[in-house]
């Protein structure tokens, strides 16, 4: 359970330095962090607390499309992203001009 709590914290660490106005992808954070996969980002992101104040909303898949499966929530990570500037054509984010180039 060690190794899994650490690497969640690193993948928590990771988002919490995506800019507002940027998103990244579920692949590019794993990139990042080096050890785990794009589901393994989806899974510590379920499992983040709101205390610990995770901009979960500026994470979507490769495509630049929400991916969450609850319609609300989907509504709701759209909402936190375009008040943040990020526009979406067609429920889709150009990650062109958006993704995060850390």
């Amino acid at each position: 359970m060690d190794k899994k709590r650490n690497t969640y914290q690193r993948i928590y660490e990771i988002i919490k330095r995506i800019p507002p106005g940027k998103v990244a992808t579920y692949g590019l954070i794993a990139q990042i962090e080096g050890t785990c996969t794009p589901r393994m980002v989806g899974y510590a992101l379920f499992n983040a607390k709101p205390e610990m104040h995770i901009p979960w909303q500026r994470v979507v898949n490769s495509s630049g499309k929400i991916s969450l499966k609850d319609p609300e929530a989907n509504i709701l990570q759209q909402a936190l992203l375009e008040r943040e500037g990020i526009v979406f054509s067609a429920g889709r984010i150009d990650l062109n001009k958006f993704l995060w180039k850390p």
